[in-house]
């Protein structure tokens, strides 16, 4: 039980610090405190109603109560219930309730550079043909008016390429063989409308060897010249792809038909590759 505490918040900052709620807690030595018990029920429920980095970076500081409350993975599993985050498989709940609700919460693309803004910063050039790779801005109206730029292909097969370790990511092994979260990728790629070109994708989930364990490659898609093809998403998803995924590897890319000077093969931009540990709402 929590003796003697009492949450305040504090309207005045001393200069430093950002102004944010401030939790006191009076010793239980202090005589000059008569505040009642609390529940340790209550307490949770405080703690339950604060920012999750403030609970981690504050409140689990307090007392050796308030530590074990914040570690508990009832706590992290209450979260997930309340804020309806809840694994992909029910049949595989996770073991750290609290690195569950963390990653699920991450929500972030772990391609760097999807939409050719940083040059080919992060991408490795695997084939280069004809006149090699090339950024431009796009020809066509994107659904998403912030991306504004593509990579472009030429008349003989280019391809690029990134590896994403996991580990680096903050998905560790152990996390990835229990809960096999989805793994979700996506891609968008259109032609150019004067030429004939080809488009083409493999992703690959790799063992802590590199060997691959689970691959999506689908047929080339091929379009003809005077097309009027709008850009196009290439999707999938990984599920139940067993232990052992440290490593995933993307790799696109393409050529035109006619084997034209210059570049008038493929497009792509506005790749992604997103973990999802819990199930999508």
């Amino acid at each position: 039980m929590i003796r003697n505490f009492r949450v305040s918040t504090r309207s005045s900052v001393p200069m430093g610090q950002s102004k944010s709620e401030h939790i006191h807690v009076a010793s239980s030595q202090c005589s000059s405190c008569e505040q009642p018990d609390v529940p340790l029920a209550v307490v949770e429920e405080i703690l339950l109603n604060l920012p999750e980095h403030q609970v981690v970076r504050v409140c689990r500081l307090v007392c050796r109560e308030w530590k074990e409350l914040v570690d508990s993975a009832a706590h992290w599993r209450e979260r997930c219930r309340r804020e309806g985050i809840q694994p992909c498989d029910a049949s595989r709940p996770p073991e750290d309730w609290r690195l569950f609700y963390f990653m699920s919460k991450k929500g972030r693309h772990l391609l760097k550079n999807p939409r050719a803004d940083d040059d080919f910063h992060g991408w490795e050039i695997v084939q280069n043909g004809g006149d090699h790779w090339a950024i431009e801005e796009n020809r066509k109206p994107f659904p998403d008016d912030t991306v504004t730029k593509c990579f472009v292909t030429s008349y003989r097969l280019c391809l690029k390429q990134q590896l994403i370790d996991l580990k680096k990511e903050g998905y560790n092994g152990a996390f990835m063989d229990h809960l096999q979260p989805h793994i979700k990728i996506s891609d968008w790629y259109a032609p150019r409308f004067d030429c004939g070109c080809q488009y083409e994708i493999c992703v690959e989930l790799l063992d802590e060897r590199k060997k691959t364990i689970k691959s999506f490659q689908p047929e080339k898609v091929l379009f003809q010249q005077w097309n009027d093809e709008p850009w196009c998403q290439m999707t999938h998803v990984f599920k139940d792809y067993g232990h052992g995924v440290r490593f995933l590897r993307f790799t696109h890319g393409g050529a035109d038909t006619q084997f034209w000077a210059g570049h008038y093969g493929i497009r792509v931009t506005n790749s992604s590759v997103e973990i999802y540990p819990a199930a999508e709402k």
